[in-house]
Order: structure tokens, then sequence, then C-alpha cells
């Protein structure tokens, strides 16, 4: 058995928020095996997919973000996983909208649902999948930003950014990570032109620095 997390906030006035990119993700892969969701206890709901010869459970937090892994310890400790065998989906901050990596552990970045996960498992060694949402634009509270809805222009590249997270995901589950991360680390949605331009400005930056 393998645990996939999609993080999120519960709640029809979330479901479409920068900050449940998660959910979109396990949602597609629950959709592409055939199977629906289920309420299990009052802390997540789940869905138990098949993806090559082995079992996969999708969760879905029903706790709210900052307190993620008390949705998610339970299912470690009950089939006595270990860091490995879970891969959590993720919005990221620091990511530019478009772009996708994978990572095999690390700090929580300022993510509270993961922050909460590693408070609870006692470490950070576990893979996280992390989808690019952008640093909000100047002025704006971070926190407002991640629970604001996509706009309608930003729809066609997030549909095809939650496809890919879900191929990334099965490819996790059947080939391991360092295969989902050959096929899908660093994949890059957005326009040349804008990528040609942060990686000038990065540049620029790198060389005022020296």
């Amino acid at each position: 058995m393998k645990v996939v997390v999609g993080l999120g906030n519960p709640g029809v006035q979330y479901a479409q928020t920068r900050h449940n990119v998660g959910w979109l993700v396990v949602d597609e892969v629950a959709r592409r095996a055939g199977e629906s969701w289920r309420k299990d206890g009052k802390d997540a709901e789940v869905c138990e997919v098949r993806l090559g010869a082995g079992k996969v459970l999708l969760v879905k937090p029903q706790t709210f973000m900052n307190a993620s892994g008390k949705a998610v310890l339970p299912y470690l400790q009950f089939y006595k996983l270990d860091g490995d065998a879970l891969l959590v989906v993720q919005d990221d901050l620091d990511s530019p909208f478009g772009l996708m990596k994978l990572r095999p552990s690390g700090r929580h970045g300022g993510q509270n649902g993961v922050r909460d996960i590693i408070r609870l498992l006692g470490h950070d060694q576990f893979p996280r999948l992390k989808v690019g949402i952008n640093r909000p634009p100047a002025g704006r509270d971070p926190a407002d930003w991640v629970l604001s809805k996509w706009q309608d222009e930003e729809k066609p590249t997030l549909e095809e950014l939650v496809r890919l997270g879900a191929s990334a995901v099965e490819v996790w589950a059947k080939a391991g990570l360092a295969e989902a991360q050959q096929q899908f680390n660093g994949t890059d949605l957005r326009p040349r032109p804008e990528r040609e331009t942060a990686e000038v400005n990065v540049a620029e930056h790198n060389a005022e620095s020296v």
C-alpha cells in the first residue's frame, strides 16, 4: 500500500482556490481509475485505487489545511508505512504558475499543511509533488492569495497541470520517485517569453549578488 495525500480545504467555497490544487490532482487520479470517494471518519475522504501491481490510498484531509497531519498520520500508522510510501501533492507559493516539481524530502517552505504533517510525523523525509501557484502581487497578503480563485485565463494551464500531476502520481506509484522525476520534474507550462524573462531576471540578480 502507498498513500497519496492531496492538500486542500473542505467546503465548496474553497473548491476552486489555489490552495486546493492538491485535491484537484488526486480527484483526477480517482476519476481515471473509475473509483469514487468515501468519508472515512471525520478527518478524511479516501479513495482506494490500483496503480500497476499495487494499491494506492488517495486521501483528501477534511481537517482544514493547518491540521492536515491529523488526517495523514493514522493511515501511515495503520498500514505501518514509512515516508517513502507517502506522496504529498501541494501548492507551492515559491514556484511560478505553470511549473511542477517533484522533491524527495525537505522543509515545509511555509506550506502549512506540509508543516503539520512534518510536525506529527517527526521528520520531513517524504516526497512532494509541488505545483506552482506564484507569489501574490505586490502588497497582497499571501494568506489571501492562496485562498483566491483561479482566473478564467489560468484555467487551461491549470487543467494541463492537473492532468500531468495525475500522471506523475501514477508513475510514482508504479515505478518510483526517480522515474517520476525523470518524466515530470521541472515540467514548465509557462509561455516561452515569460520563462526567458524570468531566467534573465534570475541571472541579473545573481550577477548583482557576486
